[in-house]
């Protein structure tokens, strides 16, 4: 298989930290550090302590989570390949993952705004039978609990990762989130700084857009071939009456309420105990400036036949998440001198499957494997790290992600043309035209308020919700748990207001109003207002910002969701 990375670009972002500067912090040296408790990191970390036992070799191993507890921030549709977790814990019963059931019928629904055209023959790509429905956040509860069965490794959890620490272009570790800094950046009595983590090698699993990810692609020239592209994904999880739960069940939609010339659709999932998952995925690509991923959700769940399903019964959790969509040609260099990427992080998703909690957990074992050998040779160099990458690229993650290389490219010429043109690949292993498409950004796409809608008015109808089938954000964020320190910086970072107040208004309409999930931006006399305690931690602001003037950056350790179910 090809590499899929051109030659370096550099693109020069600043550096935004919460941290304090000029601070005396303590060093902690471990031989592997681990950043991110998700599917990859939690598997890197598992595989790390087998191998230990296995060879006996001494090594420290150091695993921080940003959660205050394992999947705590963890966020999927979700159906789970369990082809991985089978391989690194292959005497575990999967069945006593909690809230999990396997996939017993598929199906696939086109909707228009009235009627549910439900699809005879599933499409391949939608067929799930002998996988598992799952809450990654108990999969992850649950591996966390595997990972402490096993010992050997030490877990920090309400531990965020504020950057990265470099000698030249070498990644030595990560200076740790300060605690007890005030709104206006003054530490406050209970002050704490981070510590400062250096490591032999470590493995970035820090998610989709993670800031340790954004830093060291920049940094380092580390791009794809195409950009990352990304949507996304709004969920609820309801506890329905049981003469409407089909337990094992799981169904996708395209079309209404999405545009034709939107990416993206919906999910239903039945789980367990009368527990349904039931969400939508819009692509942060969408032209329309006042694109809004949670109004898109709710609108999906008053279509008849949604609302059947969820009439009477009860929301208990919610959550939002951005997706890696962008496909094999968007995948970053994986290795640099101390350090590679795994997981979301990487971009390793195959999205017209919708799967990425096998290829994370499977690019977290290769690391594992990798970073162990390469500690044991004396030799963390991006040269010996590379082996990491070539692994993943003739592991069935490359294989997977080959095969749909050029899916989100071809759905940028529109709904029809795009599915026609996704199931000609289907048939050539991937290929189009040619063997590799083009790709643009997701801002790139993005229209002006008088080029999407001229002289005409928005699109935003003023639909009330109605706090039964529908939800305002702010009930959502409820159900999500999350929860904040009110009193330290904001960690959503507009670098600059003016132009928030100037351009912005005028051109796109100030779309953080609409594109955020949580209510974090709001519009207040002529001026941008931050709740940033709202956050979910979605990354959509740090995404679909048509200046890329916003900075997600992580808040004090533990704070953020407090997923249980999603």
């Amino acid at each position: 298989m090809s590499d899929p990375r051109p030659a370096s670009v550099r693109i020069d972002l600043p550096l935004v930290t919460l941290n304090l500067r000029d601070v005396e912090r303590e060093t902690m040296e471990v031989d592997v550090l681990i950043v991110g408790g998700g599917p990859a990191g939690l598997a890197c970390a598992i595989r790390l302590a087998q191998l230990a036992r296995e060879s006996g070799d001494e090594r420290s191993v150091l695993l921080l989570e940003k959660a205050g507890r394992f999947g705590g921030h963890q966020v999927s549709g979700g159906v789970m390949d369990p082809r991985a977790l089978k391989e690194l814990l292959p005497d575990a019963d999967l069945a006593q993952i909690p809230v999990s059931t396997p996939v017993t019928n598929d199906g696939f629904w086109y909707l228009t705004e009235g009627r549910a055209i439900r699809a005879p023959i599933v499409p391949p790509m939608f067929v799930n039978k002998g996988k598992r429905i799952v809450s990654l956040s108990r999969v992850c509860k649950w591996m966390a609990e595997r990972l402490e069965e096993l010992g050997g490794i030490d877990i920090f959890a309400g531990f965020a990762a504020d950057h990265l620490l470099y000698e030249g272009e070498r990644v030595i570790g990560v200076q740790t989130r300060d605690q007890g800094i005030d709104r206006t950046g003054k530490p406050r009595a209970n002050y704490e700084p981070g510590y400062d983590i250096h490591s032999k090698v470590t493995i970035i699993a820090d998610g989709v857009r993670g800031n340790l990810t954004k830093e060291v692609v920049s940094r380092l020239g580390l791009e794809g071939r195409n950009p990352q592209s990304y949507a996304t994904g709004v969920k609820e999880m309801w506890r329905v009456p049981a003469e409407r739960h089909a337990e094992g069940t799981a169904i996708h939609t395209v079309g209404w309420p999405l545009h034709a010339s939107e990416f993206g659709g919906g999910w239903i999932y039945h789980l367990p105990e009368n527990l349904v998952s039931v969400g939508h995925v819009g692509g942060l690509d969408a032209a329309d400036p006042l694109f809004d991923p949670h109004r898109k959700f709710q609108e999906f769940k008053t279509h008849p036949a949604v609302r059947e399903l969820l009439e009477g019964g009860e929301m208990v959790e919610y959550g939002a998440k951005a997706i890696p969509e962008g496909g094999w040609y968007a995948v970053p260099r994986l290795a640099v001198d101390g350090a590679v990427l795994a997981g979301d992080a990487a971009g390793l998703l195959n999205g017209q499957k919708l799967k990425g909690i096998h290829l994370a957990m499977k690019s977290g074992m290769l690391a594992a494997e990798t970073a162990a050998q390469a500690i044991r040779e004396g030799d963390t160099s991006a040269a010996r790290l590379a082996a990491y990458e070539r692994a993943v690229r003739e592991s069935y993650i490359g294989d997977d992600l080959k095969k749909v290389r050029n899916v989100h490219q071809a759905m940028a010429g529109g709904r029809w043309f795009g599915m026609a043109r996704v199931g000609i690949q289907w048939l050539l292993g991937g290929r189009d035209w040619g063997d590799e498409l083009p790709g643009e950004a997701d801002h790139e796409r993005f229209e002006t308020l008088a080029e999407h809608y001229g002289d005409g008015p928005s699109r935003l109808d003023g639909r009330a919700y109605d706090g039964k089938l529908t939800f305002d954000k702010l009930t959502d964020v409820y159900h999500s748990g999350t929860a904040h320190d009110e009193d330290q910086p904001s960690h959503l970072v507009v670098l600059d207001t003016d132009i928030c107040r100037t351009r912005c208004t005028i051109e796109y309409g100030n779309p953080c109003v609409q594109f955020c999930p949580a209510h974090v931006y709001e519009w207040e006399l002529n001026d941008l207002k931050l709740n940033p305690s709202n956050c979910v931690h979605c990354k959509t602001c740090d995404i679909r910002d048509p200046y890329g003037i916003i900075f997600w950056v992580p808040p004090e350790g533990g704070g953020g969701p407090r997923q249980t179910l999603t």
